[in-house]
Formats: structure tokens, C-alpha cells, sequence
């Protein structure tokens, strides 16, 4: 038997849901700055455009990964042409 959820009970999901969803963004938000701090990305004075730009070429470097259905990581491609503002903030991936 469905039971109707009131106005206050649907209210009261919702709040939690935000709040959950803050947290999760929150969580997130941190991985990110740690890694940017561990490797030296966060020191370095690069245009907040130019990060939008290299963080959404390592994401599309990642969806290509899924999409292909890979069972390991995405192939660690390295592009040695790249000039301009960012390629001063490349890390190498050497382990």
C-alpha cells in the first residue's frame, strides 16, 4: 500500500538531499584542491580560464576512457606540441 507523503515530509527530503548534495560537492571540491596542492598546480599564478580549459581537457581525456568501455584507466596521452600558458603547469605522470 503507497502511503502519501505530505507537503512537510517531501520539505523535509528535499533539505536533506541539498544538504547531502552540498557535502558531496564539498567532498569533491577538496580531492581537487589536494591534488592541485600536491602537485604544485595551486602555486603556480595561471588565468582561471586557463584552468577551466586544462581541467576540462583531462575530463574529456577520461569520458573518452568510459565511452570506449575501458576496464583500466585512460590511456596517458602526452601532447609535446603544446605551447602557451598552461604547458608550464604540466606534471609528469612518471610515477
Amino acid at each position: 500500500m503507497a502511503t502519501k507523503s505530505s507537503i512537510s515530509d517531501l520539505d523535509a527530503q528535499i533539505e536533506k538531499l541539498r544538504e547531502r548534495k552540498r557535502l558531496l560537492i564539498v567532498k569533491s571540491a577538496e580531492r581537487f584542491a589536494r591534488a592541485a596542492t600536491k602537485s604544485g598546480l595551486a602555486e603556480m599564478e595561471i588565468a582561471d580560464e586557463e584552468v577551466d580549459r586544462i581541467i576540462e581537457e583531462i575530463a574529456a581525456r577520461f569520458r573518452k576512457g568510459e565511452r570506449k568501455g575501458a576496464a583500466g584507466p585512460a590511456p596517458q596521452a602526452r601532447r609535446s606540441g603544446d605551447s602557451g600558458a598552461g604547458a608550464q603547469g604540466q606534471v609528469p605522470n612518471d610515477g
